[in-house]
């Protein structure tokens, strides 16, 4: 079921009247029953793998959270009678006992995941894709509540939540059916408590959700859609143009990504919102970010938080790489000495990021090369902040935080060549074609890529309104509080046009798929 099909919004619709309807004790069932309808309706075939998710993820943390009471029990217990070394040794076996059983079940799911999503690309490479295609059996975000329920029993092992009690509820947790097509990746005491508790009716809430509801299907419809058509006549004919047209197409596809992927979690988030839930934010203008490490934390903020919280951090603050840290300063020096946990952490947090987005070597580029961006800014930073002041360059200044933003847009635009290409060897080539020049862009030969000048016109003016609102939220105004500020007229006419704005300017028609939401396949 499409999020941009009229078939998403009366659902949405049924469930608002449904959940409202019912008492308030019981409204997470009716979450429950819509969740599992809507993924029965959208990925009947792979239904079972949530339910195996599901089932043995609430197992293990039920078994991991005994382990936590129990022990926390037994020491209030005993705490007088306990020596020092006896607490030490009683944590170290609750520990074992839970890495074990925390292991068991990460390994299971992120299994899953592994042969879901990874072995069909093995095969292809060596030739045998054709015979064993798991492609089509890929479950509907199955990336999303594998990493959701990894961070649970994480949590769990680290003992900063409870384990949840009833199955049920906990199935609710794993498949709520905003998330469940493109994220956020939810943390359990963020989203569960939320889930379970049942809302009262807010007219605040509906008001708010549908506007954001709206916004996501401008982004998606009027803006990334319409900069796809170009996007996709460059990159499915790469060899047909060079130069200009190339960065055109990057260009564009940068726009188109964020469109559609902010407009898809604008639209969960909203429909989420109209049932008094607040999902967690994904994106924070990130492409007004003046560094590629502040781009990673305003885009795809859940997946680039659970990467810090479960991979960055466990790596940086290891004792094993802070040894070998220490080792390698006498051959690196001190300062690349002290840095190397950091480092090693940075670059595997950029691995697991382009190893979440596929099994192809140019996912993994990706990675290396954000994750390469950020390890030598660290390295360089000394030697930068000497140049500058050597130039007696203001560096609180707007004009040089507007060259660094333009300078990280740049480089991000760039670095949307690797996910996007079909190959990284076809990737490396529509680089050289680049550099190499010929086509000039926007000249006649633009207008030849799927786009009239009217379609121009309109998805700059999309961007410019885009960017009018960003810029305002970047200055810490309330778009939907200063809209609700406004006489009620004036209201009305605002949604009024947005929603002619979509119905209108939408992209629609032959050959337009509407459930292709780029990070639907994640």
């Amino acid at each position: 079921m499409a999020f941009t099909s009229f078939y998403f919004l009366f659902f949405v619709a049924l469930v608002l009247c449904v959940y409202y309807a019912f008492p308030k004790k019981g409204r997470w069932l009716v979450l429950l029953a819509a969740s599992y309808g809507f993924y029965l309706i959208s990925s009947p075939r792979t239904f079972l793998f949530v339910i195996f998710t599901t089932v043995i993820t609430f197992a293990g943390g039920r078994y991991i959270g005994r382990q936590n009471s129990e022990h926390k029990a037994y020491l209030a217990e005993h705490k007088e009678e306990l020596t020092k070394e006896e607490k030490k040794a009683l944590k170290s076996a609750v520990q074992k006992k839970k890495r074990k059983m925390a292991a068991l079940i990460l390994v299971a799911n992120f299994g899953v995941l592994a042969v879901m999503k990874y072995f069909t690309p093995i095969l292809e490479a060596a030739g045998l894709g054709e015979r064993f295609d798991l492609g089509v059996l890929i479950p509907l975000g199955i990336s999303f509540y594998t990493f959701q329920t990894a961070a649970y029993i994480i949590d769990l092992y680290r003992g900063k939540i409870d384990a949840d009690r009833n199955i049920a509820k906990f199935a609710l947790f794993v498949s709520f059916f905003p998330q469940m097509v493109q994220g956020p990746i939810s943390r359990y005491d963020q989203l569960a408590g939320q889930l379970y508790e049942g809302h009262e009716f807010s007219y605040k809430n509906l008001s708010y959700g549908a506007q954001l509801m709206l916004w996501g299907f401008f982004k998606k419809l009027v803006i990334a859609d319409r900069a796809a058509i170009l996007v996709n006549q460059v990159f499915d004919n790469h060899g047909d143009y060079q130069g200009g047209i190339v960065f055109v197409a990057l260009l564009f596809y940068t726009i188109q990504i964020y469109g559609d992927f902010s407009g898809g979690i604008d639209i969960a988030r909203g429909a989420a919102r109209m049932l008094g839930i607040d999902m967690t934010h994904n994106f924070m203008r990130p492409y007004f970010s003046d560094s590629i490490s502040e781009f990673w934390r305003r885009w795809h903020m859940s997946l680039s938080f659970w990467c810090r919280d479960y991979i960055f951090f466990t790596i940086s603050l290891s004792k094993t790489f802070g040894k070998m840290g220490k080792s390698l300063r006498k051959v690196l020096g001190d300062r690349v000495g002290k840095l190397f946990p950091v480092l090693v952490a940075q670059m595997a947090t950029f691995l697991t990021i382009g190893l979440w987005h596929g099994a192809e070597f140019k996912y993994i580029a990706y990675g290396l090369y954000n994750g390469g961006i950020i390890i030598l800014g660290l390295l360089l930073e000394p030697y930068l902040k000497k140049l500058t002041a050597a130039l007696h360059i203001n560096v609180e200044s707007n004009g040089w935080k507007l060259f660094r933003i333009l300078r990280t847009f740049f480089l991000i635009v760039m670095g949307r060549m690797f996910p996007k290409a079909i190959s990284f060897s076809v990737a490396i080539a529509m680089f050289g074609s680049m550099l190499r020049g010929g086509d000039v862009p926007f000249s006649e030969e633009i207008l030849t890529l799927g786009l009239d000048m009217a379609d121009f016109m309109i998805l700059l003016g999309g961007c410019i309104v885009w960017f009018i609102i960003s810029y305002n939220q970047e200055k810490g105004t309330g778009i939907r509080d200063a809209i609700a500020e406004r006489p009620l007229a004036l209201r009305w006419i605002l949604f009024l046009l947005a929603f002619a704005a979509v119905l209108i300017l939408g992209v629609y028609g032959p050959g337009y798929d509407a459930s292709a939401f780029i990070y639907r396949g994640f």
